[in-house]
């Protein structure tokens, strides 16, 4: 008999498996659970960009498209990122994506090799360290603090900058917390990033969710940045197109050229459809992410506000649809905290220690769902906060 663990990859067995699935997975075998546990718009996807993709069902438009994808779609794609980021590419800098999942590994098995570190400033997003070590990367992680409303600070990655750094991975907007960078923040990391070799991933796919006086920068925007940055994003997010697989990066000409060589090994194009319809939400749906921000800004002041009365402090998030509040002051940790929560009151969060070590004392709750779940899902969980202070009083 075949002995698999011997013949399976080291790395791969290594790679840890995502802690939102698993009680998203839990979520889904009980049947009244309320989940705000996954991070995917409750919007339907614009009509406009489902009729597009009908139009072109119809027309038999379902060939393979080139590699880097339909040449329209980069155009447009790059007067999207002019008009709404003020950033400069051409068609030829752009590879259309699986998701902007695939653009954040791309990037990382185009740049990495082993030994290579890569800075990753947490809590974050899962996948930036598997994907790391499968390359044979060692990630680099940089706790982020509460205090400084989980930006990453200039101080904080001279630290972690030593001679092996290749990539720093810049999440912002950032999932799980909603932290936000500002420019100002911004143009302090570039000073350190300007001069060296050391690239930049920078995950722009909330960049249309922000909620403070301040919009969005895009670090690649500044004097001198483009060259040392990767820009990926997508349209499952501002256009709610979870569904739809389909995101892009953007970034120096010699790199986005390797990056789609690895695609087209793997990958060949991206969906057909998806790239028709993409061109028409690029072309035709800025006011539909509006409608969408403005709705997810209603629900972000709730939850803010709500969390803080029941006694689970919670900082105010300027962008993404998450808010991380603490749980500490319940005695639980974040797993017992989230267990409990779904097993007793059926209401699906995710546990902070998920998105990283520094997580722990956290949870995170999209508020990608109705007011009216997210409603029952507050009064469910002021309910167990109460239980669990009385439970310490006896």
């Amino acid at each position: 008999m075949i002995n698999y663990d011997e013949i399976l990859s080291p790395r791969a067995k290594a790679m840890r498996p995502s802690g939102i699935r698993k009680f998203f997975d839990m979520a889904a075998e009980m049947p009244h659970c309320i989940s705000l546990g996954v991070g995917e718009p409750d919007f339907k996807t614009p009509w406009e960009i489902r009729d597009a993709a009908i139009e072109r069902l119809e027309q038999g438009k379902t060939k393979y498209t080139a590699n880097a994808g339909m040449l329209e779609l980069r155009q447009e794609i790059t007067r999207y990122l002019k008009r709404r980021l003020n950033l400069d590419y051409q068609a030829d800098q752009i590879t259309v994506t699986v998701g902007g999942s695939e653009a954040i590994d791309l990037t990382i098995r185009a740049l990495i090799q082993p030994g290579d570190e890569v800075i990753i400033p947490e809590p974050c997003f899962v996948c930036y360290e598997p994907l790391t070590s499968l390359t044979g990367g060692v990630p680099v992680h940089v706790e982020t603090k509460e205090e400084d409303g989980f930006r990453l600070t200039a101080d904080e990655l001279k630290a972690a900058i030593s001679p092996r750094t290749k990539l720093l991975i810049l999440p912002y907007p950032n999932n799980p917390t909603g932290g936000f960078m500002r420019k100002a923040d911004l143009e302090a990391i570039a000073d350190i990033i300007r001069g060296t070799n050391i690239m930049i991933l920078s995950d722009e796919i909330y960049s249309e969710l922000s909620y403070g006086s301040e919009p969005f920068t895009s670090i690649a925007s500044l004097p001198g940045m483009a060259e040392h940055t990767i820009v990926v994003n997508g349209f499952s997010k501002s256009y709610a197109m979870t569904g739809w697989r389909l995101g892009y990066a953007a970034g120096p000409l010699p790199l986005i050229k390797v990056m789609t060589k690895i695609h087209q090994s793997g990958i060949m194009s991206a969906p057909t459809i998806s790239q028709y319809a993409a061109i028409t939400a690029l072309r035709d749906c800025d006011d539909s992410i509006e409608q969408m921000k403005n709705e997810y800004n209603r629900r972000r002041r709730l939850l803010v506000n709500r969390l803080n009365h029941i006694g689970l402090t919670c900082f105010e998030p300027e962008g993404a649809f998450y808010v991380f509040p603490s749980i500490r002051s319940t005695g639980l940790t974040s797993q017992e905290f989230c267990e409990r929560l779904l097993k007793e009151k059926e209401v699906a969060v995710i546990p902070g220690d998920a998105f990283g070590a520094c997580g722990e004392g956290y949870i995170r709750i999209s508020y990608a769902y109705s007011v009216a779940h997210l409603e029952t899902a507050l009064d469910r969980i002021e309910e167990m906060v109460k239980e669990i202070k009385a439970e310490k009083k006896a």
